[in-house]
């Protein structure tokens, strides 16, 4: 039987890593990394977390549902979505609301089905001033503090970032539809504060990039590493 050669097999091996990496990526696992302050004190500029996409995956039977790690999002559950404005963008933020929930904001204060939900744990105020509902707000800015009542329709979901008061979520631009929903995030593989000037030009990203390799051990913050997205 003849041997296939050095090179087929190094081929076959590269080929099968890349669509391994290729099927994770898609299907399983996919790195992210928080691009705004709207989730802190949660998740911080520079947070590069793992996404679960398999957890919100379609599970043909009740057998598979049994055996296999999936299950439909939760309330409370930190949700990466296609943006319903710009498709080509990520967003992340809380799950607080599912399909057919009564969601209202009264006052900053978060109610749902009538009932206030307590987010002392995780939702971050920086601004006291409440917007009330009067004719001198704008309704763009009135929908910061107080919204609703509004009734999610089915295959949505009302997703609110935890730094609330600068946050652009679901107030503004309506319930996330399901299939725009990636998957969740798990945890925190790496943090990253990047305390340079936005990089200008080639001349700015080489240097970014030596910025970078000097500063990568000072600046990352490596107290945050393998934490648990809550």
């Amino acid at each position: 039987m003849a041997h296939k050669s050095d090179f087929r097999e190094y081929f076959e091996a590269l080929l099968i890593a890349v669509i391994f990496a290729t099927f994770a990526r898609t299907f399983v696992v996919q790195a992210f990394k928080i691009p705004s302050g709207s989730m802190e004190e949660n998740l911080l500029i520079g947070d590069h977390i793992l996404v679960n996409k398999f957890v919100y995956g379609p599970a043909p039977g009740p057998l598979e549902r049994r055996l296999l790690p999936v299950r439909g999002v939760r309330r409370g559950d930190v949700v990466v979505f296609k943006s319903p404005e710009e498709p080509e963008r990520d967003f992340i933020k809380r799950c607080v609301a599912l399909p057919g929930d009564r969601v209202e904001i009264l006052d900053k204060k978060l109610f749902i089905n009538g009932d206030p939900v307590d987010e002392e744990a995780y939702t971050y105020h920086t601004d006291p001033r409440v917007y009330t509902d009067s004719r001198f707000y704008p309704r763009q800015v009135q929908r910061r503090d107080n919204y609703g009542p509004e009734i999610i329709p089915p295959g949505h979901y009302f997703c609110l970032g935890d730094n609330r008061d600068n946050s652009n979520d679901s107030r503004y631009w309506g319930p996330v539809p399901e299939e725009n929903v990636k998957g969740r995030a798990l945890l925190i593989y790496w943090s990253y504060e990047d305390r340079g000037q936005p990089a200008v030009g080639p001349l700015g990203r080489l240097q970014r990039v030596g910025r970078f390799l000097v500063r990568f051990v000072p600046d990352s913050r490596w107290e945050r590493t393998f934490h648990l997205v809550r």
